[in-house]
């Protein structure tokens, strides 16, 4: 569950920075850099009835996922509300799944309650596999072999009855790597490597290193949601930005369906994410996880992640009400925001 995360603790075990976090940033974005998300849990689901299984629990339509394919999903409560969110990567005889520090253990709990009779062993495997990140444009040429990632675009594909089963919203190419696998991602190549040897694979590549500072830098530009920091215990997807990369609009029964299809169809989502550019932060002092957002004194919102980027400042993604104007004069804590519409 979203309220279980220890959002203060998240991080921690991994570098935030190298010395220089607007440099980091700049190489994340115009090279490549690695970072060591190896904070994050990983779950392994083996078993012949996998991919069928995490189909029909999870918002992504995965029956069909194959060996080297790589995808997103999401689990929500039964009113349709964001419980967990993961990467899920296919090697042929596993379906490894990796989600943010901490939510591990719930997912886990969930998954184990939904076994009833299906062969498939989900374990907890953080101790296992470990999650680097090579990203910016040069990280594909690191990982020679894998296709560009294919993020859908709202409302998601649509197939005819009885056609051939169509594919994640998300898939993402994935190769051997090292040990382990490489999935390609929107920000670059993911790699997920025993983490025995973890230290060993980061010396063998030899990329400069960047910290989580500008890797966070990097995905807020990009409005890329994160759970527990864009999302709360109420959250739909389609206000925090997963609908795209998380969820199929066409396939079978899922919990929270119901919410998903009625949101989408017959109305839009109460709040929505964006991106918010801030004035008069202190350069070391973002506005901290859960701060108001407010227009005209009244709160519309609350901040997520709020980092400074090296070419647009302080910036934060927010997820604020529907009804607020794109042109609105916003205010967080004691700065003024203004919606960036690009």
């Amino acid at each position: 569950m979203i309220e279980d995360l220890d959002l203060q603790s998240a991080d921690a075990g991994v570098p935030a920075h190298f010395g220089d976090p607007m440099r980091e940033q700049r190489l994340l974005e115009t090279a490549v850099g690695l970072v060591d998300r190896s904070n994050r849990d990983v779950i392994a689901v083996p078993g012949d009835e996998r991919a069928s299984w995490l189909h029909t629990l999870t918002t992504q339509h995965l029956s069909g996922l194959r060996k080297d394919q790589g995808s997103e999903l999401l689990v929500l409560s039964p009113h349709g509300h964001v419980e967990h969110h993961a990467l899920v990567t296919e090697d042929g005889t596993t379906a490894w799944l990796d989600t943010e520090p901490g939510a591990g253990a719930g997912l886990l709990r969930y998954l184990e309650m939904m076994r009833f009779f299906t062969r498939v062993e989900p374990r907890e495997a953080t101790g296992e596999l470990a999650v680097l990140s090579l990203v910016g444009p040069g990280a594909a040429d690191l990982v020679p072999g894998l296709g560009e990632p294919r993020v859908g675009e709202v409302p998601g594909a649509k197939f005819a009855a009885g056609s051939v089963p169509p594919e994640p919203t998300s898939l993402y190419s994935v190769r051997e790597f090292e040990g382990g696998l490489a999935r390609r991602v929107p920000l670059g190549v993911d790699l997920l490597v025993p983490r025995v040897t973890r230290t060993a694979v980061i010396e063998k590549l030899g990329v400069p290193r960047a910290g989580l500072w500008a890797y966070e830098a990097i995905r807020a530009a990009r409005r890329i949601p994160r759970l527990g920091w864009e999302t709360d215990h109420r959250t739909l997807p389609s206000e925090a930005g997963f609908l795209a990369s998380g969820v199929h609009l066409d396939k079978g029964c899922y919990r929270g369906q119901e919410t998903v299809a009625r949101v989408h169809h017959l109305g839009r989502p109460p709040r929505r994410l964006v991106l918010l550019h801030l004035d008069g932060v202190a350069s070391d002092h973002p506005p901290a996880r859960g701060t108001a957002v407010e227009l005209d004194g009244r709160t519309v919102g609350f901040v997520g992640t709020a980092v400074r980027h090296h070419e647009l400042g302080m910036i934060a993604l927010a997820v604020v009400k529907r009804n607020v104007a794109d042109d609105a004069r916003l205010t967080v804590g004691e700065s003024a925001a203004a919606i960036d519409l690009e």
